[in-house]
């Protein structure tokens, strides 16, 4: 895509788009394959990756993002590397306990509510990470707001039990008052996720008494610098975790990690083992190291073949992105 002229037009420092499709190594999240957009500017890349259950609205704090990651500048880094954890899908026992003990990390997020009736898949599941993290381990869930009340009580009690002490659970529940129910009946602490991301204003979500932990990703919430404003606003400590990107998106997930003043917790930064594939190189890519990343000095350079690699092999996919990317830069336009 040739450089946009308008000044008004968010696009207008974009000098060229890529479209890619990168399929999952195990289904995550509800998808196989992870879609999404590379976005080239003045300063690097941006990555601009919203699930389709976004709508266009939903979807440009997405785009504030990309276009900050290819226009602007990072703040200043705190720290060099970021703690992070394994990520452990929904699969069987005997899976999350190699994921564990390949990845090096001492700290894993096990996925449990991935359908009705899964308590003792997920006990069997958090009982190999156990095993496979040993006792100084930490285990924290995650069930996507799966869960009413009632059965966010029941099966954090099973999931703590069976983990032998969580860390924390993220989002039980759909809604910050359901969020404040249950961390009251409840001895885990409760990390808040889409409840902030997915607000109509992050920065004026209320859930300092409905969370114990906020859950921060970046792109979802507009770029690096309104994600540290939120983190301030909303007073909590502070996980940054990926929303499944390439190591392009990750390596602003990253950035913000290792600009926040405290993280008390590992991070969720180590997913770019759930897609089987990348476009960046090996050698900069956004991978784990002993349970850390480290923090590039700017967005990583997508390799060309890799790209191409990975482009859509179906025309209707791109042109489908395309179409996205124009009708969400229109709602920049107007807001």
């Amino acid at each position: 895509m040739s450089t946009i002229s308008s000044s008004d037009d968010p696009l207008a420092a974009v000098e060229a788009v890529r479209v890619y499709a990168i399929p999952m190594r195990t289904r995550f999240r509800g998808i196989t394959v992870r879609e999404g957009m590379l976005l080239r500017g003045p300063t690097g890349w941006g990555e601009f990756c919203p699930f389709d259950d976004y709508t266009d609205a939903g979807s440009a704090p997405w785009l504030d993002a990309a276009i900050e990651q290819c226009t602007g500048h990072w703040p200043t880094p705190v720290r060099d590397r970021v703690p992070i954890n394994c990520t452990v899908p929904a699969v069987g026992p005997e899976a999350a306990y190699e994921i564990v003990t390949r990845s090096g990390c001492r700290t894993a997020k096990v996925k449990v509510a991935d359908r009705p009736g899964s308590l003792g898949e997920d006990q069997a599941r958090v009982e190999a990470v156990r095993s496979a993290l040993g006792s100084d381990g930490a285990i924290r869930v995650d069930a996507n707001g799966a869960w009413d009340v009632e059965t966010a009580v029941r099966h954090i009690r099973v999931l703590d039990r069976s983990a032998d002490g969580l860390e924390y659970v993220e989002q039980p529940c759909r809604t910050v008052p359901e969020l404040a129910q249950v961390r009251r009946r409840v001895n885990v602490r409760i990390a808040a996720d889409e409840s902030i991301r997915r607000a109509d204003d992050p920065l004026r979500v209320a859930v300092a008494e409905a969370a114990d932990v906020a859950v921060l990703k970046c792109l979802p919430l507009g770029g690096v610098q309104r994600a540290l404003r939120v983190a301030e606003a909303c007073g909590l400590p502070c996980v940054v975790s990926s929303a499944l990107e390439t190591s392009v998106g990750l390596a602003a997930e990253v950035a913000l990690a290792a600009a926040l003043p405290e993280l008390p917790f590992a991070c969720g930064l180590g997913t770019l083992s759930l897609l089987n594939g990348d476009v960046v190189a090996p050698s900069d890519a956004v991978q784990p190291v002993d349970g850390h990343v480290r923090v590039p000095a700017t967005t990583p350079e997508p390799d060309p073949t890799l790209v191409e690699a990975h482009a859509p092999t179906d025309p209707v996919s791109a042109a489908r992105w395309l179409s996205r990317l124009s009708r969400v830069s229109a709602v920049l336009r107007r807001r």
